[in-house]
């Protein structure tokens, strides 16, 4: 149970953290994981068939979760002083060689050295350094130290199953993949529901996802112009430029115009021991399938891009991504809004049906077609939700 009294070093943790705001490095630390999204998306696209994907989505969730460890850094100590910005630089070099090692990540190149071990390695590094920092920032905080050194266990479990199946390698790695996600996330889960965990201030919590969605967005576009790098400029290329454009708002939307705001404001209001599980169950784990919805969008948007000239249909392949990466971001918010609030969204549980049912004749479609179609939908569900949610909207951003 969180010591409240003045002289804990919760306390004077807190008051030091209150109020303060995300900053300029925290975002320089995001970019890095930028670079790696952009890589698993090209890893993705490059393979091209349905194992693909879930390989990608695994190595995403691997990345999701280590940057979720550091965003709870985050609200232990300011990033940028003294040991926690000298433990987040290696931090991020270690990331930086994750995302050289994606491209290796399931098939090794015959020459250099082994790049899912070199992968593995370096994730592991990135989540050691995290819980290296975190006992630091923890001295005198006895509780906090406990929840610590119990989390090194499922991390290294973990770290050992992705070493394990980086040697063997072929599907077998796969599997070893998986299970050390569920073993991680699984294991940080039940020691931390109840757990010693600190959130000194909700609204820098909050933020600090607010600006990865936003980052996070943006590789969508990015993930479009790679699209578009060998492409001639064309009609239908202007199309599919402004169509993807399009769906980037739509999803910035979704989660922007009241969903950040109703979770910041539910957080805020929640007590200690509530908040932290709050924290955990819509921040830690409902956020990943929003974010990976980000990313088989982009991969989506990306193939209609490419082959947006060519008057083919646009096939299963890009089809599925680009109907099943919003309907997964979709299938997120509405667990983040029933954590949250304990209650579900018609809107967005309605949209679902139409976005996944599109898919099949995305895929029949030429591109731009498919892709309009989409864009189509996302905009009706943000009309929708904008007049269902007005007054809500209106208490939460008076003017």
């Amino acid at each position: 149970m969180e010591r409240t009294g003045n002289s804990s070093p919760t306390a004077r943790v807190g008051s030091v953290l209150a109020g303060n705001r995300v900053t300029t490095f925290e975002l320089f630390f995001d970019l890095v994981y930028v670079f790696v999204l952009t890589k698993v998306t090209s890893a993705m696209a490059h393979e091209h068939d349905a194992v693909s994907v879930l390989r990608g989505l695994l190595l995403l969730a691997l990345v999701w979760f280590s940057w979720s460890a550091y965003a709870w850094l985050g609200n232990q100590a300011r990033a940028d002083p003294g040991v926690v910005r000298a433990g987040m630089s290696l931090a991020m070099a270690g990331m930086f060689v994750v995302a050289l090692a994606v491209p290796e990540a399931w098939h090794d190149a015959p020459d250099g050295l082994s790049g899912p071990v070199v992968l593995a390695a370096a994730y592991l590094s990135v989540r050691c350094v995290h819980l290296v920092l975190y006992s630091v920032l923890a001295r005198g905080d006895q509780d906090l130290l406990r929840q610590v050194a119990i989390s090194w266990g499922p991390v290294l479990a973990g770290a050992g199953l992705l070493v394990t199946g980086a040697l063997i390698g072929g599907e077998v790695q796969t599997v070893f993949v998986a299970v050390a996600i569920l073993v991680d996330w699984g294991g940080v889960y039940v020691t931390s529901r109840r757990g010693n965990w600190r959130i000194h201030d909700a609204g820098w919590f909050a933020e600090r996802h607010e600006l990865f969605m936003i980052i996070a967005i943006g590789e969508s576009l990015l993930a479009m112009g790679a699209g578009a790098a060998e492409q001639s400029v064309t009609g239908p290329l202007l199309v599919a430029a402004v169509l993807g454009v399009a769906v980037a708002l739509g999803l910035w939307w979704l989660y922007f115009d009241v969903a950040a705001l109703h979770g910041e404001h539910r957080l805020r209001g929640a007590e200690d021991s509530e908040r932290l599980g709050l924290a955990i169950r819509a921040y830690g784990y409902a956020h990943f399938p929003i974010v990976a919805g980000v990313v088989l969008t982009a991969l989506g948007v990306e193939g209609v891009v490419a082959h947006a000239a060519d008057g083919e249909a646009l096939g299963g392949f890009y089809a599925a991504a680009l109907c099943g990466g919003p309907a997964l971001y979709l299938t997120g918010l509405v667990l983040f809004g029933r954590i949250l609030h304990r209650s579900w969204s018609p809107v967005r549980l309605g949209a679902l049906v139409p976005l996944l049912g599109w898919a099949p004749a995305a895929a029949a479609l030429p591109p731009v077609a498919g892709l309009a179609g989409v864009a189509f939908l996302l905009a009706a569900v943000a009309s929708a939700e904008t007049r269902h949610y007005a007054e809500l909207r209106r208490n939460l951003r008076p003017i």
